[in-house]
């Protein structure tokens, strides 16, 4: 089992997972976060901590869909070890339906 980043994580992207995470496992894009699934030592410390409810273990129904994403994302986007503020209107769009076909961008972000 492994820990992933779902939609719901994409124009919110808050950052109290990484903050937390012993292993440095998260990778940033332009408007969300992936988890590299190789990397994570499945402990779940980051679950509790994502303000928008976007990390998830992979063994719940209905999210291959995602392992995919954070699999192929944290192969190419940068690594992200600290606390960031979240994207402006993070609240607004926190529990927004078809998030991920409405806004998902496959640019990377920052890193650290």
């Amino acid at each position: 089992m492994t820990y992933i980043v779902t939609d719901n994580c994409i124009k919110c992207k808050y950052t109290d997972c990484v903050e937390v995470c012993p292993v440095d496992c998260f990778y940033e894009g332009e408007n969300m976060l992936v988890i590299h699934p190789d990397e994570c030592i499945d402990c779940g410390v980051c679950e509790p901590e994502c303000p928008a409810d976007a990390i998830k273990p992979d063994t719940e129904p209905g999210l291959d869909s995602f392992l995919k994403i954070n699999t192929d994302f944290a192969e190419t986007w940068p690594n992200i070890t600290g606390k960031r503020d979240p994207l402006p209107d993070a609240e607004k769009f926190d529990g927004e339906e078809g998030k991920f076909e409405k806004y998902f961008s496959e640019n990377p972000g920052e890193g650290d």
